[in-house]
């Protein structure tokens, strides 16, 4: 009888296992190689449309000039120096945005008082618009760095905010029960239910304010920069070079796409327990 029993058993949970094999589509390798396809008829269109006169250089530059004028930034070092300053703005203003975001998040989430204290001006200040905020900032803190830095930090800060405070609230009160039964204690309930589930909202949170970071570097090096891509194109814009401005507009694109595909790729190291739909 006990035989039988184990071979039921083992039946079950070989066809559990097909199933799961079945369900789970198989990675495929081409799948980077798709994501290229629309940019690359886009830019194919755009040189069509360019070469035809469709569109005229004076409004639009064609691709071969964006890569003569890109060639021509790189020969002489301005594109080089232009990305270190730019870059180096948007690190220390994310990480000073994700840490005062997480610091926020977690008082917020854990806390209905802290919530009740600071969510409200919280809220209030995310209406605001960038540029509206940039002469309080230059009162504040002059034209040097700081001003872009805490720029680009505050936009960081909400989206993560946002969104880490969502997921530590939207676990399901069933799973703090059951943990509680099992005996955990507040800490060990934060450490290993609330956090591990508030993970995968605050990681989307985190790629939207990457996103974000570039957008509010586009407004601080538009104003006031003597360094950095911003100061790049608004050169270009004095001069009427519409071929730098295009480049260094595609060059703010590929650093988001770039920020994005890291953070993706985080997602995808920290979440190998969560199985979801990934589309047919």
């Amino acid at each position: 009888m006990t035989a039988l029993l184990t071979k039921d058993v083992a039946a079950v949970e070989s066809v559990e296992v097909s199933a799961a094999q079945e369900g789970t589509p198989p990675r495929r390798s081409w799948t980077p190689l798709l994501r290229l396809i629309s940019p690359l008829v886009l830019l194919v269109l755009w040189q069509v449309l360019s070469s035809t006169g469709v569109v005229s250089d004076k409004t639009l530059a064609s691709p071969a000039q964006v890569i003569s004028a890109a060639a021509e930034l790189w020969s002489d070092g301005s594109l080089q120096d232009a990305l270190a300053v730019s870059v180096q703005r948007v690190l220390l203003g994310a990480v000073l945005g994700i840490a005062v975001a997480v610091l926020l998040g977690v008082l917020a989430g854990f806390s209905r008082i802290v919530e009740l204290a600071i969510d409200p001006p919280i809220q209030m200040l995310r209406t605001v618009p960038f540029l509206g905020l940039i002469p309080l900032f230059i009162i504040w803190f002059g034209i040097g760095e700081q001003p872009k830095v805490f720029l680009v930090a505050l936009g960081v800060m909400f989206p993560l905010y946002l969104n880490l405070f969502a997921g530590i609230r939207s676990i399901d009160g069933k799973l703090i029960e059951a943990a509680e039964t099992l005996g955990l204690n507040k800490f060990q309930l934060a450490l290993h239910v609330i956090l591990p589930g508030a993970l995968p909202q605050a990681l989307t949170g985190l790629r939207m304010s990457l996103g974000v970071a570039w957008l509010a570097l586009i407004v601080a090096e538009q104003i006031n920069a003597d360094a950095g891509l911003g100061y790049l194109i608004n050169n270009a814009r004095i001069y009427f070079r519409i071929d730098i401005v295009i480049f260094g507009l595609l060059v703010y694109a590929f650093l988001g796409l770039a920020t994005d595909a890291i953070v993706r790729a985080l997602e995808g190291r920290l979440l190998t327990w969560r199985k979801t739909y990934q589309g047919a």
